[in-house]
């Protein structure tokens, strides 16, 4: 992943989950004469847990982006040429499997579809069909670049899009679970920079 498509994505992501509330929100003024719409009420009110813009896009982006991680991190069972490479692989992908549990969990109650939105983009931290390709093709010291390279990269972006949630999301139940998920990825991250032979 070059900086380029790092660095102007990144902050894409970024400003679309700080000013989606105000873009989604908005709704246009009744004209001349026109009634008021309805208030809600108890009957009609959407029973769940936030139809925040925010907490909608946070989650839609982190459930493909830890998908593609662990899809990644499976290859490293097979094709990982370090043992301890291939262990800390397997710690990471049990993480991201119950995270994703919690995730999909969430996206449940929240009353969101099940579809990838992102499917076929090229976000920064989402390991993509490419990327796993390269993988496959890739042997020994080649895939274990290619892995430390795109997991950290993974790591980190999905850690800067949650402490966006973390404040501008709407949800209690949302943004608690992105402070976990905040806190996980700084713990992993520490992990896999003291990992021997890492690449700078």
């Amino acid at each position: 992943m070059n900086d380029a498509r790092r660095t102007g994505t990144s902050l894409l992501l970024g400003l679309a989950l700080l000013t989606g509330t105000a873009a989604c929100s908005a709704e246009p003024a009744p004209g001349p004469g026109a009634a008021a719409p309805p208030r809600p009420t108890a009957t009609t009110a959407d029973p769940t847990p936030s139809g925040h813009p925010t907490d909608s896009a946070w989650l839609q982006l982190m459930i493909p982006m830890d998908e593609g991680a662990v899809a990644l991190l499976d290859l490293a069972a097979a094709k990982s040429s370090d043992p301890a490479l291939r262990s800390l692989s397997a710690r990471l992908r049990a993480a991201h499997r119950t995270e994703l549990t919690a995730l999909t969990g969430l996206r449940e109650r929240m009353g969101l579809p099940d579809t990838d939105v992102h499917k076929g983009h090229e976000m920064p931290g989402m390991v993509t069909a490419t990327d796993l390709e390269r993988a496959d093709a890739a042997e020994g010291a080649a895939f274990d670049r290619l892995l430390v390279t795109e997991i950290r990269d993974h790591l980190r972006q999905s850690a800067q899009v949650s402490r966006s949630e973390t404040t501008a999301g709407g949800s209690a139940e949302a943004k608690e679970r992105a402070t976990a998920l905040v806190a996980a990825r700084e713990e992993q991250l520490a992990e896999l920079e003291e990992f021997p032979g890492v690449p700078g």
